[in-house]
């Protein structure tokens, strides 16, 4: 499953003029994106900064009346009723939009559909799933078609899958190959939204570690243990977890070994029914929420460590995604059309500090 990876600068200048040649269609000034699932909570932080940016969403759904209540926050929005089972729909929904942002869960269910759609409509393909599963095969069914349509599809392009991707990617630098890699992960609380407990219940007893350089089902329980996380949160206690970033990491890294840890209170948090949706308390929608992603890249008795924090992993998700959006668009890429792992598609270290500091903290630490 490893691919390896040369170093991000040596062939930027060709892959990116590459990519330029290999895109779809020329984008405009104003680009259509359409956002399926577009009255869910992660979509509505994606529409906003997609709005941010000038461009035109496409608020694509099955439920008209919900489209139509999402579409009264954004004026320029234009409404596409659509529903997975339809495709005939999916092809009127995504006429006219340069990419697609899928934000439907759960995407067992929407993802080959809506990728689907999006190879027949000769456009770019993202989703914020973080579903292991999902973006295995959205990884392995689509490679060859996506190379062959011109177009890029990038699964799980949010906190879980893409940023913990983006900053392995820049902890291993230079380093063509390390011994392991730690991604550890902090929130102060988590507030599950519907969706993100339907994904839970769905994936239940399918989750896999990477160990030996193979994905496989765990050998027994989720490991226990801590992790030092910078200041100001110190030493946590955490529990192993299975996300995404095992397999966009693996994609694209030449690592035996990729653990991901989490501390212990949220997924308290997850673990109790009774535990409240997240709520605003900001202007932007944003819940109180804080995070830290940690990573640490170990090689020969070495280490590097890269680190994002942040308010609300629903949230930054959409400046996440919509900023891969922008640099597909605009041919930023370090490899040409096909499916491919953000850190494998960008220069993870610019791709981080331009969403700094107005969405998160980026460190980076080579001793």
């Amino acid at each position: 499953m490893n691919q390896g990876r040369t170093s991000q600068s040596r062939t930027h200048q060709d892959r990116t003029e590459r990519s330029r040649t290999e895109r779809s269609r020329p984008t405009g000034e104003h680009p259509a994106i359409a956002v399926v699932g577009a009255y869910g909570h992660t979509a509505a932080f994606v529409i906003a900064e997609i709005r941010r940016r000038g461009w035109t969403p496409l608020l694509v759904g099955r439920d008209s009346d919900k489209l139509r209540a999402a579409a009264r926050a954004h004026p320029q929005a234009r409404v596409r009723v659509a529903s997975v089972a339809d495709p005939a729909s999916l092809d009127r929904a995504l006429s006219g939009a340069t990419a697609v942002i899928n934000c439907a869960g759960p995407f067992a269910d929407t993802a080959p559909p809506v990728v689907d759609a999006a190879l027949r409509a000769g456009i770019h393909y993202l989703d914020v799933a973080a579903e292991q599963a999902v973006a295995l095969e959205t990884f392995d069914r689509y490679a060859d078609p996506a190379r062959d349509a011109g177009v890029v599809v990038v699964p799980s392009m949010a906190f879980y899958g893409g940023l913990g991707d983006l900053l392995a990617t820049a902890a291993m630098g230079d380093w063509p190959a390390a011994d392991d890699i730690t991604i550890a992960i902090a929130l102060d609380s988590w507030r599950p939204t519907r969706g993100t407990r339907e994904t839970v219940r769905r994936n239940a007893g399918r989750h896999l570690v990477f160990t030996d350089n193979t994905l496989t089902p765990p050998n027994g329980p989720p490991g226990i243990g801590s992790w030092r996380f910078p200041s100001p949160l110190g030493v946590q206690e955490t529990t192993e977890l299975s996300t995404a970033d095992q397999v966009t990491v693996s994609r694209h890294l030449r690592v035996p070994e990729i653990r991901v840890h989490m501390n212990r209170t949220p997924l308290r948090d997850l673990g109790d029914p009774t535990t409240p949706p997240p709520t605003p308390a900001d202007a932007d929608g944003r819940s109180a929420q804080t995070f830290m992603v940690d990573v640490v890249v170990r090689r020969a008795g070495e280490r590097r460590r890269a680190t994002a924090s942040g308010r609300d992993i629903y949230a930054v998700t959409a400046p996440l995604v919509v900023e891969a959006t922008a640099r597909i668009l605009d041919g930023r890429l370090l490899r040409p059309a096909g499916t491919a792992a953000p850190g494998d598609l960008f220069d993870a270290p610019d791709f981080l500090r331009s969403l700094a500091p107005a969405h998160l903290a980026f460190t980076e630490d080579a001793g």
